[in-house]
């Protein structure tokens, strides 16, 4: 009898009702093989009760209700006479998760995914979503062009009805492209085409932005590149008519295929602007870059959209439509374009506020705003005051929105949310030189003093050639206009053997004071006076040395000297960021002179410009162009005496900040000697020698091409903070003051010190990191370009300073 019951209930749970299975009366309900699910949790996902009369459809709908709770892998349910028992067989628990073989895809993204479908330590196993994530990886593999990867979830049961799950990847190798073929084209040959993708046969090991490996997306955006080519060439009817993708029976290989429709190229014959024009019809019509009978270009019609926004976005329309629609004159070949514009409502922005500035007080970031709350919003004062935050140096990100107030029409709030960079740094610098050994330098700046925006830098710096302490500040908005006011005071302890250079002492202190003047948001003027005092001892005996102390009449022992400066500069900028830059220019000019009072009388002038251009839209790649210019001499004369260029002001070249390659300052002319004691009387080849002791001159040339590239194995975050290049480097120092004595050349050290054309040059690379000490920057360089007595200096490592 018992074996009859547990039969009809087997047709109960399945087809009772298609066998007619009369109805009963439920007098119990039992629940067999719950492990980790309550029986109470259980019972109360039934719907069916004791007492309820059930029938085939209330047991099937009692099996869809326990299986929806995503905790049974198996349900029977079976009749005992008047008692319903359901069988269940819970889903393990899952005890672990691991992966083997992703190097694709990294764990984190993984766990990620895993995450969002469920499939978590702790929970249920279920299979069917198991399988659903190893197509979707598989799928993945596939569009990255591994066709023979693989992905398999092993679950490996353990006692207490747990299982681990581990994936495991066969990824394979990316299938390469064999062959891009074109059918249609007419006006354009295959390799023009070819030119648009970055997908590509054979690729040279030159061209880094091209790839032989299959990949969908990136095919997808090739089609995109290939069409704005024809588009920009007039041909507006152009289409891609199929795109067909063939795998080698070894899936190694993809053959691709693109019908084109290339149709025929149109003129423009007028552009006209209907809808919403608000007066600004005039000026919407000087931003056409059109002209009758022009060929049809698709950038320049995105370009004029673009224009037409900002236009109006700059007016207070935030929201703007633009739409170019084209209407064909297929007779004539031309097109008119119709440019409809939908201005919307005019926005102004209620408040603005930031976001991430942790250590920054809010007025710092405030004051650099030009987009004025309580006023018609303005695009252009809204970037701008997103550039100036960039180039403050204080943020690694700075991104601004426009974020509608609920309830209104006509009003938005801007939020800056900015990403503090470390602005402090301690200056610590290690070097090597292949005669020079090591060196160390070390010093603190905050150029962000406690969320102020000012600057202090308290530097206490010692190495083998100085000794130096100073103290400085910068106030950045001395005003309310914006006038700047800086001081500086320092004393400082030279020995210049130790620095490449020939023997000497300088013992100097001195203090000044520095104002700077905005003229627009570009350029700024600063304005300085200045006081230094030098005692210079073991005054060197080279003939460049000896001139000066005769210039000043201080020939016997100490060189003394008290010298008040006026300097002024001026500063353009319009980086797009005040660290790591990848786009823009950086230009400061700079003027010193002493005052005729002061013991040594000369002036000094120097240009920097630095300038970025990104190679790539997204800046991956970007070229570094820095130069340098500078000169300086005496001015006047002392008891009928010429002013010359003090030695001690000399510019050098060498080093981390100057030539890479090069031992610090060791680049340029050497010391030269008259034997008798005279440079004056010595004009004979034989009473003159020269050293490997490096001098300076008072004229230096500087110049830099440096291409920034991203840095390998590092993630999308990582490369915010780092910085990776390859450069060139070249400098030239003289002096136009040394009189050049062709009888000596048989000298290896002596060559004509005033020819700006005796220069040096290095390459190598670098690698900048902006760590939570401050910049740290790496680099290893050759000489090109070397001459008798330089110093060659492979690898440097310094902290405190980038480019």
């Amino acid at each position: 009898m018992a074996m009859k019951n547990i039969l009809f209930a087997s047709l109960l749970a399945t087809s009772v009702s298609a066998n007619g299975a009369e109805n009963f009366v439920v007098q119990d309900i039992q629940i067999e093989g719950l492990q980790r699910v309550a029986l109470g949790a259980a019972l109360l996902k039934m719907p069916v009760r004791i007492g309820d009369s059930v029938d085939g459809q209330d047991v099937s709908e009692m099996i869809r209700a326990l299986y929806a709770t995503g905790n049974f892998e198996d349900i029977k349910v079976l009749r005992d006479n008047d008692v319903l028992v359901v069988q269940v067989k819970e889903r393990p628990t899952i005890a672990s998760i691991s992966f083997s073989g992703n190097k694709a895809i990294k764990e984190e993204q993984l766990q990620q995914n895993l995450d969002a479908s469920g499939v978590r330590v702790g929970e249920a196993l279920d299979r069917t979503t198991l399988s659903t994530i190893e197509k979707g990886l598989e799928d993945f593999y596939y569009s990255v062009g591994k066709y023979n990867a693989g992905v398999k979830a092993v679950v490996t049961p353990l006692p207490r009805n747990r299982s681990d799950l581990k994936f495991v990847f066969t990824e394979g190798v990316s299938a390469k492209i064999k062959q891009i073929n074109f059918i249609g084209n007419q006006q354009f040959s295959d390799k023009e085409l070819l030119g648009r993708f970055n997908l590509n046969v054979d690729v040279a090991w030159w061209n880094f932005l091209a790839d032989d490996k299959y990949q969908k997306q990136v095919l997808a955006g090739d089609i995109e590149a290939l069409k704005s080519y024809y588009l920009d060439r007039g041909y507006l009817k152009f289409r891609i008519d199929s795109t067909h993708v063939a795998i080698s029976p070894d899936k190694k290989g993809v053959y691709i295929t693109l019908g084109l429709d290339e149709g025929m190229p149109y003129t423009v014959k007028e552009v006209k602007f209907r809808g919403e024009l608000l007066g600004k019809e005039d000026e919407f019509e000087a931003l056409v870059p059109f002209e009758y009978g022009d060929t049809y270009n698709g950038s320049a019609v995105t370009s004029l959209e673009e224009r037409v926004k900002r236009l109006l976005g700059e007016a207070g329309y935030a929201y703007p439509q633009v739409r170019t629609i084209p209407e064909f004159d297929d007779e004539n070949q031309s097109v008119s374009l119709i440019v409809n514009v939908e201005a919307g409502n005019r926005i102004y922005v209620r408040d603005i506020r930031f976001i991430g500035n942790n250590a920054t007080k809010d007025e710092v970031l405030r004051r650099e705003m030009r987009q004025m709350e309580a006023s018609w919003l303005n695009s252009k004062s809204i970037q701008t005051g997103k550039d100036r935050l960039n180039r403050l140096g204080f943020f690694e990100t700075v991104d601004v929105q426009t974020v509608r107030v609920p309830g209104s029409e006509d009003q938005v709030d801007l939020v800056y949310n900015v990403k503090e960079a470390n602005s402090g740094s301690v200056n610590f610098g290690v070097g090597y030189g292949t005669e020079s050994g090591i060196s160390f330098q070390v010093g603190l700046q905050q150029d962000n003093f406690v969320g102020s925006g000012n600057r202090v830098g308290i530097n206490a710096m010692m190495n083998d050639y100085q000794k130096n302490i100073s103290l400085d500040y910068r106030d950045p908005y001395w005003n309310l206009d914006g006038v700047s006011m800086g001081g500086k005071i320092f004393y400082n302890e030279f020995e210049a053997s130790e620095a490449g250079i020939v023997d000497y002492t300088n013992e100097s202190y001195g203090a000044s004071l520095t104002w700077g003047f905005p003229f627009d948001e570009l350029n700024r003027f600063e304005f300085g006076v200045g006081y230094t005092h030098n005692k210079i001892g073991n005054v060197p005996t080279y003939d460049q040395a000896q001139r000066f102390a005769q210039s000043i009449g201080q020939e016997d022992g100490d060189i003394l000297t008290n010298d008040f400066d006026v300097n002024v500069s001026w500063i353009r900028s319009n980086l797009n960021r005040g660290y790591f830059p990848t786009a823009g220019n950086y230009q400061r000019a700079f003027a010193k002179a002493t005052m005729p009072s002061s013991d040594a009388q000369y002036f000094k002038l120097q240009y920097d410009v630095r300038q970025y251009i990104p190679l790539t839209k997204k800046h991956e790649f970007t070229l570094l162009m820095r130069g340098r210019l500078g000169y300086g001499n005496g001015y006047g004369q002392t008891d009928g005496n010429d002013n010359l260029f003090p030695f001690y002001e000399n510019y050098y070249a060498g080093g981390f900040t100057t030539l890479r390659g090069f031992g610090s300052n060791t680049a340029g002319p050497k010391a030269v000697y008259s034997t008798n004691g005279n440079p004056d009387t010595c004009n004979s080849a034989s009473c003159v020698s020269a050293t490997d002791d490096s001098v300076g001159g008072n004229a230096v040339a500087l110049a830099s091409l440096e291409v920034i590239v991203p840095t390998p194995f590092a993630s999308e975050e990582a490369r915010s903070q780092i910085r990776t290049s390859v450069f060139v480097d070249a400098a030239s120092v003289w002096d136009t003051e040394f009189a050049f004595d062709p009888g000596h050349q048989n000298d290896p050290y002596y060559y004509d010190y005033s020819d700006p054309m005796n220069f040096r040059a290095s390459y190598g690379a670098a690698l900048q990191w902006m760590s939570p000490m401050g910049p740290l920057v790496f680099s290893v360089a050759k000489p090109i370009e070397i001459y008798e007595g330089d110093d060659e200096e492979f690898f440097t490592f310094t902290i405190g300073r980038t480019f």
